[in-house]
């Protein structure tokens, strides 16, 4: 991988993690585009690790006020949403990896991600706030985010449009979809992190993966501002018809020319 490369592999890590596109998807769908199939282990455990920080940053009141009071209603929520993640990623794994390695998934996944989206025309501003909040939405939004393990599919996409559909605030919405991603990114980054130590980092330029992971910080920092300003609007279907175009781009190559996967 050359310097170019991971910066631009960087900064859409950054833009796709947070804003309702993909990370995952992109990455597997560039990676291919670059043909780079060496070392890609050790760059997307740093840029994960890049849009950890960007996200806490972001939220950093907010991870505040849970560290001075963990005994709160917001952590049983977030417990609870990260289960459905941490059965699918411990009992599926095998199952997701194959799927990251083969990208057969993409164009069913963008796909679903685009029609996801596009609900959120016909879904109306919610009035429910944390107190009426109940642990089988929580537990109901974590099957959103597990089910967007599987690459194509928007975790930030499944999350909003899923407690947008439970007539959850969209302030309170936004906030609990990016808390409850903070101990589901950096479960991922201590497992890659593993992998890494198993494999071994051999001679790695680091130039370009401490690279990657500037430009994924930044980027990522930015894309959760971005993001915030979509939901708010109610502007998160501008977002589907990318991602319609993606699935398309990938179907037609997956079924009928095979020049990409």
């Amino acid at each position: 991988m050359n310097i170019l490369q991971a910066i631009f592999l960087g900064l859409v890590q950054g833009l796709t993690e947070f804003l309702p596109v993909s990370s995952s998807g992109h990455l597997v769908l560039l990676q291919r585009l670059f043909s780079i199939g060496d070392s890609t282990l050790l760059f997307n455990v740093s840029v994960h690790f890049a849009t950890l920080i960007a996200v806490i940053i972001a939220f950093w009141g907010e991870v505040l006020a849970i560290i001075k009071k963990p005994f709160c209603k917001m952590t049983g929520l977030i417990l609870i949403s990260m289960v459905p993640a941490m059965v699918a990623g411990i009992v599926f794994r095998n199952f997701f990896e194959g799927l990251n390695q083969s990208g057969m998934s993409l164009g069913i996944g963008f796909l679903i991600t685009s029609v996801v989206l596009l609900i959120t025309v016909k879904i109306k501003n919610g009035e429910r706030d944390l107190s009426d909040l109940k642990w089988y939405d929580a537990l109901l939004i974590g099957f959103a985010q597990a089910v967007a393990i599987v690459p194509g599919i928007s975790r930030s996409g499944m999350t909003m449009v899923t407690s947008l559909s439970r007539k959850i605030k969209k302030e309170l919405a936004v906030k609990f979809a990016f808390l409850m991603s903070i101990p589901v990114i950096a479960g991922g980054f201590l497992i890659e992190l593993l992998d890494v130590f198993d494999q071994g980092i051999g001679s790695i330029d680091f130039i370009p993966v401490l690279l990657g992971m500037l430009f994924a910080g930044v980027s990522g920092f930015f894309a959760i501002k971005l993001f915030v300003r979509f939901v708010m609007k109610g502007k998160l279907y501008y977002f589907s018809y990318y991602v319609f175009a993606l699935s398309l781009f990938v179907l037609i190559d997956q079924l009928f020319i095979g020049r990409i996967f």
